[in-house]
């Protein structure tokens, strides 16, 4: 009884499973898939035929001619913004401090733009791709207006966007310059894998183009009438042909002869690779407590910081305080103690007021983090992020005193009509001498009177900005603190050779840093001192020897791939063109329906076929005429059928294009045949 019930559900199982597979071709099948592709580029959701259109060459009109390289614009400009703004991912706080600046806003506007500029390269991949499937499909093309209207607003657009970093941030194409560098190997290997990707439809194409040709070529020689037309289309076969295999073959030629990956810094050995570069925490460790504060200056200290990085303004008392921004709006909460005056120059107000001012909960309490990738804090950090106030320039001090840190600051001169505006200088020198820290721990970083300071504090590490080997050489400077762009021109490599300390600002992203590492710089201020104080070796770090070696082994075998490929579909290509005798009807039938192509027997081939099949021999004029034998009377005696070879059975497609051949071959021979006359009866 139990072997039936189990017997019963297998059958259930078995017709639910029916039913699901025949559910699913039902619904998804070539049909749907036509409607798909139509309805997404054209908007039309009506159902497409089941079979491939046959249709010439360029299958699109000319308006829709006209507009492609349009949107073949709008995806390169889209492809470029998005890559750009990917590798710029190291300036994200600094553009949306920018905004901030702008809006009063504090907002991950970075993200937003980076989302923005992604969504649209996908749209304008995704029309690209939509286009090539229907075209593959020999489908006529259509792109519905609605598509072209975002395509031409989004041109302009993106050439303002251009315009933008080409106007006020030319700088930022550096970043690109420096992280080719990092992954050039990398690019360089993965460009051949593509490559053999993208020979399979080029190989589609080219190969099927050649049968076209051929096809073309042998209908010149079998129908003179149409002799100008083939000859026309001919050429613009094997143009085709030229401007799809010239452009792959070269670019795969290039990359199986040049090594790009060998101008990488990366690409060296391990001896050679220099030592860790050294931190400087930029305003403390930022994405572990408040900035300028005294816990994010303890963080820094706690996660290996060489040297502590600030920004020093003076308060209209005369008291070096440490602050970045332009206002107390985004650090501080002034706007719930003095809202009027939230937009005041922070030099402007009493240091006894600026003691009163919370400088943490912005940090500890906003819904908005100051970091996209900040680690959530835990509830001690919290805590003690709230109650942080503003520090002075003698707390930073007594920090790096204690920890024998070296201190590096931006000092900012205070705004017109300032007690200390011209003696501010002066001013900050004589507050770090009382401090009694050790004079060699400060990196004197401001130009400006260098002269006094040598006199008064002749033990200060003076360092310089992006000055000449020789200005360097007159004031005596050994450091130098510069963007890490300028790491772009030849590595900083003249600075190098002649024994000059470099530090570059600012560095957060690891691949970054890494580029740094291996350029052999003595060290970086950065934001992201908890992640780069963990990584143990330079990302994307390759020795010659195994580039060598992967690239040798990536040629060979894209190599193989490829011949591979184009045997398949040279192969596939003469089975449908040029069938032989022995060929299976039903599995060519089978193969061109699939491939959407007709079956293109030549002319000839077919009368010859098809002659062979069904027309038996015919009877030569020099044959003798056949005797029937007759009775006594003269009639025609009837005698047993001759023998016939059996022939296979012919579909009713191949018997009706087997006629339109025969009949006319039937025609032309018919006076061949002698007919044979009936004799006189006797009488």
């Amino acid at each position: 009884m139990d072997d039936v019930n189990r017997t019963e559900t297998g059958n259930e199982e078995t017709g639910r499973w029916k039913n699901f597979n025949s559910w699913i071709k039902y619904y998804f099948n070539y049909e749907c898939y036509m409607t798909f592709l139509n309805g997404c580029y054209s908007c039309e959701w009506q159902a497409q035929q089941k079979k491939k259109a046959r249709r010439p060459l360029c299958c699109c009109s000319l308006r829709e001619r006209l507009f492609y390289p349009w949107l073949i614009m709008s995806f390169c400009l889209s492809v470029l913004l998005f890559f750009t703004w990917i590798e710029t991912s190291n300036e994200f706080n600094g553009f949306d401090w920018v905004v901030f600046l702008g809006t009063g806003v504090w907002f991950f506007w970075s993200i937003v733009l980076l989302s923005f500029l992604g969504i649209l390269a996908a749209y304008t991949t995704l029309l690209l791709v939509l286009g090539f499937l229907l075209c593959w499909e020999k489908q006529q093309l259509y792109l519905h207006w609605y598509h072209k209207i975002l395509v031409l607003i989004m041109i302009p657009f993106f050439l303002f966007l251009l315009w933008i970093l080409l106007t006020f941030w030319k700088d930022r194409w550096l970043t690109i310059g420096l992280s080719l560098q990092v992954f050039s190997p990398y690019i360089h290997l993965s460009s051949i894998s593509v490559m053999v990707l993208l020979s399979w439809p080029v190989a589609f194409y080219l190969i099927h183009l050649e049968g076209e040709a051929r096809m073309r070529r042998y209908q010149i020689t079998s129908n003179e009438r149409r002799r100008n037309t083939c000859c026309s289309m001919l050429t613009k076969l094997r143009a085709l042909q030229v401007a799809i295999g010239v452009p792959f073959f070269l670019i795969l030629l290039c990359l199986y002869v040049v090594p790009f990956g060998t101008y990488s810094p990366c690409l060296q050995e391990k001896e050679k690779l220099a030592p860790k570069p050294t931190f400087f925490g930029h305003r403390g460790a930022p994405m572990l407590g408040p900035e300028n504060t005294i816990m994010s200056f303890e963080k820094a200290v706690e996660y290996g910081a060489h040297g502590l990085e600030s920004d020093v303004r003076i308060s209209f008392d005369g008291v070096p305080f440490l602050m970045h921004d332009y206002d107390l709006t985004r650090t501080t909460n002034i706007k719930e103690v003095l809202p009027n005056a939230s937009s005041r120059h922070p030099s402007l107000f009493q240091w006894s007021f600026l003691t009163t001012l919370n400088a943490g909960k912005w940090f500890s309490d906003a819904w908005i983090k100051p970091f996209f990738r900040m680690k959530p804090l835990s509830e001690a950090d919290k805590e003690r992020a709230r109650n942080q106030k503003i520090a002075k320039l003698t707390d930073l001090l007594a920090i790096a005193q204690k920890e024998k840190k070296l201190v590096i600051f931006d000092l900012e001169s205070p705004p017109s009509k300032h007690p200390s505006r011209l003696s501010y200088i002066h001013l900050v020198v004589r507050v770090i001498l009382d401090s009694k820290i050790e004079q060699h721990l400060i990196a004197w970083l401001p130009g400006s009177e260098r002269e006094y300071i040598k006199s008064k504090a002749p033990g200060f590490q003076h360092v310089g900005t992006f000055y000449t080997l020789e200005e360097l050489a007159e004031e005596n400077i050994t450091r130098i603190n510069v963007d890490y762009k300028r790491l772009y021109y030849n590595g900083l490599r003249e600075y190098k050779a002649a024994n000059i300390s470099i530090n570059l600002y600012i560095v957060n992203e690891p691949w970054l840093f890494s580029l740094v590492w291996c350029h052999s710089i003595q060290s970086v201020t950065t934001d992201n001192i908890e992640v780069l104080n963990g990584m143990t070796h330079p990302y994307y770090f390759m020795t010659p020897n195994f580039y060598l070696f992967l690239w040798i082994f990536m040629d060979i075998l894209s190599a193989v791939f490829i011949v591979s490929i184009f045997h398949f579909h040279w192969n596939l290509c003469c089975f449908l063109f040029y069938p032989t005798e022995a060929s299976s009807a039903s599995l060519q039938n089978e193969v061109l329906e699939i491939m959407g192509t007709p079956a293109p027997f030549p002319e000839r081939e077919r009368e010859t076929a098809s002659s062979k099949a069904v027309i038996p021999e015919v009877v030569n004029e020099t044959t003798a005429p056949t005797m029937h034998p007759t009775n006594d009377v003269g009639q025609p005696v009837p005698t047993e059928p001759a023998f016939e070879p059996i022939q296979a059975p012919i579909s009713e497609a191949n018997r009706e294009a087997t006629l339109q051949t025969v009949l006319p071959i039937l025609e032309a021979n018919e006076p061949a045949v002698p007919s044979v006359e009936k004799p006189p009866p006797e009488t």
